[in-house]
């Protein structure tokens, strides 16, 4: 196919997604994604690196020698047998998932700075997942040939300036989050929402931005995408091996050679550490799980990071456990700022957590609340809310925003239209009481309320029924009855000329 043809990112999602049929039915969709997003991780890598082998080939006449040590210099090396025409040359050999396996280990040996250890937990020759070698090489086989659709051809130079890969890499990660259920919220934020969330935290150029549960990237990616001299830094940390893979790859395919992303739990081993204390950081977002139970409550009084100094989180529900941390890892400078996705009992419920809330309020750090629509995020019926934290704030006002009845409204998982993106970020950015949506509430008003955040303690929008005229009623129930015995006796008539 020409370099010149036109991408159709519709028609390449469609492609790849359709690849994935090679294994539904026989594979839950929660492992078979890490096979198709591997697969198409090496297929980037392969095509990218066949393109520049060639380039160098025509630039340098077929001189070995030069052409090798350019190759060298390439952001990443891929050795010829880890090539994704190598490995379809191979793709009825009876040991094609050591091919696959070993393929794989040599690129993250040749590339361990950007991708050690991120295909430690796959396994292409998989018993136990794939099936017995007749039914895994049948399978391989079929994803191999998938992947030989000229509509995935991943050369740099057909992609141009689009992000290709990149969408294709989202998409799929999208369709898997929706077919995985409640699970699949765990790696993937809807882009509607990521998107939401980098508008309010308005990164500047120099941040240091930070996602504690990053999942595969993609909230990471929404806040770097709103600096426009792309001069950030982004770190994040996340507990589940496969998703963390998922996020080294998924920067990697967006060009980001230097985000920092470690593996581990954020709040048993935070990773992100400096000079033995917990990193800071210009902007920290997250989505983190929902009221996660056994978080790690018996080791949090004695926090060597001091974390919970406002209180310790109930053991059942960890919500506070994350909040706590991600403020805690604000700057101390006036731009530290924080968004977090939490359901809506991290607004009202009491004990330790209403004692956290007064904390957080006599500190001065809660800048604002937004409620957001039920329903938006995959396997998560609830409403959600984000939660808006900043130090060194210039009022001790906060903001209450009820956004839950502007939605786009889907037969299985409701969207945040651009309109209702727009009408959140205005009404955070100008920071006043809006009728039957926004309100701007005073210090003494929150204490009155013994630190409940519930949103609608604040907005009220609560909408009159217009007023019934009776009289008015009546004459038309009135005219309707003169207007049916009219057509009764106008039936009557016709039916008796009919002889009935």
């Amino acid at each position: 196919m020409s370099a010149n043809v036109k991408i159709n990112q519709d028609e390449i999602n469609r492609t790849a997604w359709k690849a994935c049929d090679t294994f539904r039915g026989a594979i839950d969709s929660a492992q078979y994604k890490d096979y198709i997003l591997v697969f198409l991780f090496l297929k980037y890598l392969s095509d990218a690196w066949k393109e520049k082998t060639e380039q160098y080939e025509k630039q340098y006449k077929g001189d070995k020698a030069r052409i090798k040590r350019k190759l060298e210099r390439e952001p990443f090396f891929i050795p010829e047998h880890a090539t994704y025409s190598y490995i379809y040359s191979k793709r009825d050999a009876s040991n094609v998932g050591e091919i696959i396996n070993k393929a794989l280990n040599d690129i993250e040996e040749h590339n361990k700075q950007k991708l050690e250890n991120v295909f430690r937990n796959i396994d292409f020759n998989s018993e136990a997942i794939l099936g017995e070698t007749k039914d895994r090489n049948r399978r391989l086989k079929h994803l191999i040939e998938d992947f030989s659709d000229e509509r995935l051809d991943f050369r740099p130079s057909r992609l141009g300036n689009l992000d290709v890969i990149g969408n294709v890499y989202e998409y799929l990660i999208k369709h898997f989050a929706s077919d995985a259920g409640k699970k699949g919220g765990e790696f993937y934020t809807p882009p509607e929402v990521s998107g939401l969330i980098a508008k309010l935290v308005q990164p500047k150029s120099g941040d240091r931005i930070c996602d504690p549960t990053c999942g595969s990237g993609s909230l990471l990616l929404k806040v770097a995408n709103e600096v426009r001299d792309h001069n950030f830094s982004l770190y994040g940390q996340e507990s589940n091996g496969g998703t963390w893979a998922l996020c080294k790859m998924n920067m990697f395919l967006h060009g980001i050679d230097n985000a920092r992303t470690e593996w581990g739990d954020t709040i048993g081993n935070p990773k992100l550490i400096e000079k033995d204390s917990l990193m800071k950081f210009n902007i920290i977002v997250a989505n983190p799980p929902f009221s996660l139970d056994k978080w790690g409550s018996e080791v949090a009084e004695h926090d060597r990071y001091n974390r919970f100094h406002r209180g310790v989180p109930p053991k059942s529900k960890g919500d506070y456990a994350f909040i706590t941390h991600m403020v805690e890892t604000m700057t101390e400078g006036d731009d530290g700022r924080v968004a977090v996705v939490v359901p809506h009992g991290v607004l009202f419920r009491g004990s330790s957590e209403g004692r956290i809330r007064q904390k957080l309020i006599e500190e001065n750090l809660l800048d604002a609340v937004i409620g957001l629509p039920p329903n938006l995020f995959y396997g998560v019926g609830i409403p959600v809310a984000i939660l808006i934290f900043k130090k060194k704030r210039k009022t001790t006002d906060v903001l209450f925003i009820d956004a839950s009845n502007e939605f786009d409204k889907a037969k299985t998982q409701n969207r945040l239209r651009k309109e209702d993106i727009k009408t959140i970020v205005d009404a955070y950015k100008n920071y006043k009481s809006i009728e039957k949506y926004a309100y701007l509430a005073k210090i003494e008003e929150i204490r009155e309320n013994e630190f409940n955040f519930n949103i609608a303690r604040y907005v009220d929008t609560f909408v009159e029924e217009e007023e019934v005229n009776i009289n008015s009623v009546q004459k038309e129930i009135d005219k309707l009855e003169e207007d049916l015995k009219k057509i009764r006796l106008e039936s009557k008539k016709y039916l008796k000329e009919l002889g009935i």
